[in-house]
């Protein structure tokens, strides 16, 4: 059954005094986060009235906080996302690949988390173009989505990256060509690369001194020190991981709703809060993804969640290849062209299931009827002192 409890719940009840208790541990970024989910949906936001036009229903709607971090705000910005990705859909097999690094390199990550997301994305970009461009494998550019998570399911900082990939390459003379049924790229071919790629991008930044270490980390400063680190992570073997090619359009947007807008927890995963424990679902991924309940402290709670607040400007999502913002639309024309001279039936099949189209997000519209709803009154944001009430108007 699911709980009404909210993360913004745990923020209310035991933000302040976690701010207090670790004061010289909050950045910026994380004492902003906090704010916002607090106030999230509040009077303090400010909001309007609306009444719909065809129907008796009215409804006060305050403002959303629109923070990327906050779980409510989350769900209406999925939305509007899928409504502009479908039109980028190919009538192709789509591939979803995973790639991870070692705890280690989490360790790092959580200390310059700029620096080496950044270098992670670059990682992976490179590693996907490189053994696709190869004659061996595909021999031509694909066009692909990356997602960045920080999150393990136990809210621990476990930073990888989702990849979505269309099934096949465009050539460089204009050719398009398909992936082997249910098989995209060798998994133990990315994972090399993946690996050589992202160290020396890591040994680089030190090199440049682009890094910083407290804590446990320190020393990490020493080359010597960072290189024996850098050997060690060398010897590991890095996880990258591909799933089965979906089976229709629908699916892939499916599947992408589920990961693109996804912070560190759900408000429906939480079950109960009190003054010491806060309990939450998760999945044992290595029992089997068993279903368990995890309680914690809520000053660990908050702990956990804050570490996955991302650097300001820091883009989580990002397109690459023929799907990359600057060339998308005239690449994907053309491939729709070489698919239809090439295999004519099975496009127009899969092509009339992607015209099956998500509903289009639209917040004016009444919830009961369908009509129209208007804004007929307008509650200012207060600053000081508390919420104003609104006012009866019935």
């Amino acid at each position: 059954m699911r709980s009404d409890l909210e993360v913004a719940d745990i923020f209310r009840r035991h933000g302040h005094a976690y701010a207090q208790a670790h004061d010289g541990h909050l950045g910026r970024v994380e004492r902003r986060v906090m704010s916002a989910i607090e106030l999230c949906r509040t009077a303090a936001l400010g909001g309007h009235g609306e009444a719909c036009e065809d129907c008796a229903h009215a409804r006060v709607a305050y403002n959303s906080c629109r923070n990327r971090h906050c779980p409510k705000c989350q769900s209406a910005a999925r939305e509007r996302w899928l409504a502009d990705r479908q039109a980028d859909l190919l009538p192709v097999p789509y591939f979803h690949v995973v790639f991870t690094v070692p705890s280690g390199v989490a360790e790092i990550a959580f200390h310059n988390k700029a620096v080496v997301y950044a270098i992670l994305f670059d990682a992976v970009s490179t590693t996907l173009k490189t053994i696709a461009a190869d004659p061996r494998h595909l021999g031509g550019e694909i066009g692909f989505l990356a997602i960045l998570h920080t999150w393990g399911q136990a809210l621990t900082h476990h930073p990888h990256i989702h990849c979505l990939v269309p099934g096949g390459a465009l050539s460089s003379d204009g050719r398009w060509l398909g992936c082997r049924p249910n098989f995209f790229l060798p998994v133990h071919v990315l994972s090399r690369l993946f690996r050589r790629l992202f160290l020396e991008r890591l040994q680089a930044a030190h090199a440049a001194g682009r890094l910083r270490f407290s804590g446990t980390l320190d020393g990490f400063d020493n080359a010597d020190v960072f290189a024996a680190v850098i050997g060690k992570l060398r010897r590991k073997n890095w996880i990258v991981y591909a799933k089965p090619p979906f089976g229709s359009p629908e699916h892939v947007l499916a599947y992408l709703g589920r990961y693109t807008h996804r912070v560190a927890i759900a408000n429906s995963r939480l079950v109960s809060a009190d003054e010491t424990s806060v309990t939450f679902r998760w999945r044992d991924y290595r029992h089997g993804n068993a279903p368990r309940l995890m309680s914690l402290h809520p000053y660990e709670f908050i702990r956990r969640f804050l570490i996955h607040s991302l650097p300001d400007g820091f883009h989580r999502i990002r397109h690459y290849g023929f799907l990359a913002n600057g060339c998308r639309r005239a690449r994907l024309a053309t491939i729709r062209q070489l698919l239809i001279q090439t295999e004519p039936i099975a496009t127009v099949a899969a092509e009339g299931d992607a015209t099956k189209r998500l509903p289009h997000f639209n917040p004016s519209q009444c919830p009961c009827c369908g009509g129209i709803l208007r804004v007929t009154a307008t509650l200012p944001r207060w600053r000081t002192g508390p919420p104003r009430p609104w006012p009866d108007t019935s």
